[in-house]
């Protein structure tokens, strides 16, 4: 859940602790930049979740596209949960974590065949199917394996949230998901996919969502969907209602777990469907931050800028959305002490690289730490190599103890998949 008060983080002091560990003391020892989960703020959110719906069959399939590393997600497939994946990549990961694959459902508009083959082989509980042709193709694999294969309709529900229109994904402009018309077509017409089972409906109307009202309008059509589906003879077992739950960024006032199953729950009264959730900044977001040092600070006639070597290629949210990520010193200065208002940005040869904007800070000076806040969620999952940078490490804590989950990438291993070809050089 987003409450603030679950965070295992702050200050102790002057100086920002992650649970019982110094951040300073991270850097000290890792170097920067780098991203700092908490194992346990994982956790706390997934268990939050899981507490809040427990009334009813429910599923949850963390969102790896969110946090895909191997630690993080090791840790909450321990407690029980699901994950939610979006390819083939994705898939070898889950594997690798030893996730029950009764628990991956397998999202994406564009899987491929090798991945449909390997999703099968690997026995998962379902996929999302996006459109016809993909059905057919899906159909036409599972009888290649003589299996017969679980499979959920993607809706298009078109509901717009209130949200940044690059994470909607509900409305009729989006290219996610079946007309409800064309959904219900199939379901009527299954006999034309006898390998696969159409036991599944799933929505996903966008991501960073802070109201229930598009929640419950999206649900209440794929509840008067699944009961035309029954009038006309079909049955189905599952309703994947995904993800998209938003956290605290900056002012936010986002539903906790509770409040969002106080909402949806009722819908659910006197039915047997097995609910199934996705969620992903939900758990990850407020559970991680990126630590970056100051190389330079640089002042013109009509601006101030804070250079980090964090850049955009570590954290491109900033700059692909405008997105707001708090900034707070690693060392805090005197309360009420003067602040500046400065850009903080990358070293990267990019207008776009910065990583805040005409954001008021108190001094900082070269050799300083900043701690970016919210970056559990698309941070390190989104990085590349741009500039010829490597990408940094993520470290993990759990209590008072730390430990390098991925370490820093060197030249070499950027360069690992390169050759001069020497025919034409």
């Amino acid at each position: 859940m987003p409450e603030k008060n679950m965070h295992r983080y702050g200050y102790k002091g002057k100086e920002f602790y992650f649970e019982n560990v110094p951040v300073k003391k991270v850097a000290a020892e890792v170097g920067t930049p780098f991203y700092l989960y908490s194992v346990n703020t994982f956790l706390d959110h997934y268990h939050k979740l899981a507490k809040a719906f427990s009334s009813i069959p429910t599923l949850i399939c963390f969102s790896m596209k969110a946090n895909s590393n191997l630690t993080i997600l090791k840790s909450l497939v321990n407690q029980g949960a699901g994950l939610d994946i979006v390819s083939g990549g994705e898939l070898y990961r889950a594997k690798k974590v030893g996730v029950d694959p009764q628990k991956i459902v397998f999202a994406s508009v564009g899987k491929t065949v090798p991945e449909i083959e390997e999703a099968i082989r690997s026995k998962i509980l379902m996929f999302n199917v996006e459109s016809i042709q993909e059905l057919e193709t899906i159909n036409e694999v599972a009888g290649r394996l003589k299996v017969r294969q679980k499979v959920a309709i993607r809706l298009n529900p078109d509901v717009k949230p209130d949200t940044h229109h690059y994470i909607t994904t509900g409305s009729k402009q989006n290219k996610f998901g079946l007309e409800i018309t064309t959904a219900y077509r199939l379901f009527m017409q299954s006999y034309r996919f006898p390998h696969l089972q159409l036991a599944g409906i799933h929505i996903h109307i966008g991501s960073q969502i802070t109201e229930p009202k598009p929640f419950k309008e999206a649900v209440q059509k794929c509840l008067d969907f699944i009961d035309s589906v029954s009038y006309g003879g079909g049955r189905i077992e599952y309703l994947n209602i995904g993800g998209g739950l938003g956290i605290i960024y900056s002012k936010e006032k986002p539903q906790t777990a509770e409040q969002f199953a106080r909402a949806i729950l009722p819908l659910f009264k006197k039915r047997a469907v097995k609910l199934i959730l996705e969620p992903g900044r939900f758990i990850s977001g407020n559970s991680g931050i990126l630590v970056a040092k100051v190389i330079y600070e640089k002042k013109t006639k009509t601006k101030s800028f804070l250079i980090v070597d964090a850049a955009m290629n570590d954290l491109i949210r900033p700059a692909f959305y405008s997105a707001y990520h708090e900034i707070l010193p690693v060392m805090k200065e005197k309360e009420g002490g003067p602040k500046t208002r400065m850009d903080i940005v990358g070293p990267i040869c990019e207008s776009g690289d910065f990583l805040a904007k005409d954001r008021k800070l108190p001094s900082l000076k070269t050799g300083d730490l900043i701690a970016v806040m919210s970056c559990g969620a698309y941070g390190f999952v989104m990085s590349s190599n741009y500039n010829s940078r490597p990408r940094c490490p993520e470290v993990v804590v759990s209590g008072n103890r730390f430990f390098v989950a991925r370490r820093r990438e060197t030249m070499e291993d950027v360069l690992s998949c390169e050759r001069i070809v020497k025919e034409v050089v």
